[in-house]
């Protein structure tokens, strides 16, 4: 496959800026597979194609404030990092991305707040954008970590309206978010009530979760043809031997077993047994999942409406065959779904 098979026709306008009223209450585009059918609901109504011992897998990961502003030494220019990556927890070293990031070098020291409560030096330059700081900090980590939120902001994208940063902290989470580090949510995941998931609970429909630390990595963009040419970024991600049991009784059952979004769908199949089994795991992924690609876990998923061109788009396609992916989403177009971080769901079957 290659990267202008990824392409459909995207306007800006389709982004959704403001989340739904109420997180259930988006709209769902069913997809079934076998006949190529679809089907438009609410997503709420999405427990009506699943049954008793059914498994839904979540990822909880949970967002934290990644984005800093703060001004260069001397000359006092304005900088943006984006806390990507904690290196070593006693030396204060992270991985990050500072915008701009011509004029910052090796030995530069970055001031945050306005007593300049935190300082950073570079040590380290490995690509265009991306940089090795060491924060300057002398209380312990606890309090460094607190000086972190304190000054940092939940990393929106930049399409998300600003107006209400509070609801907007509250509403970039999944209800389920516990295990802090990612710097962006898992959008799919985004749907989910927490009155949902009490009717799953009364329908016996189980939640399993899965931890992936969602990293620029997720959303760099593809700037080769060939796709076996794109390497993807590492993330973060931990399954449990808790979770794998959920997951593994649910196959052995023939029951139907759901990936929430395709961070879901990257994790679960980082770590599967030859016969098709999730495995506990903790450690790191690269996984680039296109077509064409055999999933071993999943036999349904749920994901927004990404990016053309994008590798969450890609990974979808893999899942519900390139042709029937393309065109449900030219059927959301035509019936004025929203896309993005905001938008709406699809449901694959």
């Amino acid at each position: 496959m290659k990267l202008s098979q990824y392409n459909y026709n995207f306007s800006t306008d389709m982004l959704a800026k403001y989340p739904a009223d109420n997180r259930d209450e988006s709209r769902l585009l069913v997809v079934n597979r076998a006949t190529g059918e679809f089907e438009h609901r609410q997503f709420k109504e999405i427990l009506d194609y699943f049954d008793e011992g059914d498994t839904f897998i979540f990822n909880n990961t949970k967002v934290f404030p990644a984005r800093l502003y703060g001004n260069k030494e001397k000359t006092g220019a304005e900088i943006e990092i984006f806390l990507l990556r904690e290196l070593n927890k006693e030396l204060r070293l992270w991985d990050v991305l500072v915008d701009p990031a011509r004029k910052i070098r090796i030995g530069n020291k970055l001031y945050f707040g306005e007593d300049d409560q935190l300082v950073a030096e570079v040590i380290d330059n490995t690509t265009s954008r991306g940089r090795t700081l060491r924060f300057l900090f002398d209380g312990d980590y606890d309090e460094f970590r607190e000086v972190l939120h304190r000054m940092g902001e939940t990393p929106l994208p930049r399409w998300i309206r600003q107006e209400v940063e509070e609801l907007d902290a509250e509403r970039y989470q999944t209800v389920f978010a516990k295990e802090e580090g990612a710097v962006a949510a898992p959008t799919a995941g985004l749907h989910f009530s927490k009155h949902l998931l009490k009717r799953m609970e009364i329908k016996g429909v189980e939640a399993a979760e899965v931890t992936l630390h969602v990293g620029l990595g997720n959303f760099r963009a593809v700037d080769v043809e060939d796709l076996t040419k794109h390497k993807m970024d590492s993330e973060r991600i931990i399954v449990t031997e808790e979770a794998a049991a959920k997951v593994n009784n649910a196959k052995r059952a023939g029951k139907r077993v759901c990936a929430i979004g395709t961070t879901v769908q990257r994790t679960i199949e980082s770590t599967v047994t030859t016969d098709g089994m999730l495995k506990p795991y903790d450690g790191w992924t690269n996984k680039f999942i296109f077509c064409p690609y055999d999933f071993s876990v999943a036999d349904s998923m749920v994901s927004n409406f990404h990016l053309p061109g994008s590798t969450q788009l890609m990974m979808v396609a893999a899942f519900g065959g390139h042709d029937i992916v393309m065109a449900a989403y030219e059927e959301a177009i035509k019936e004025g779904y929203r896309f993005g971080t905001y938008g709406d769901a699809m449901l694959i079957l």
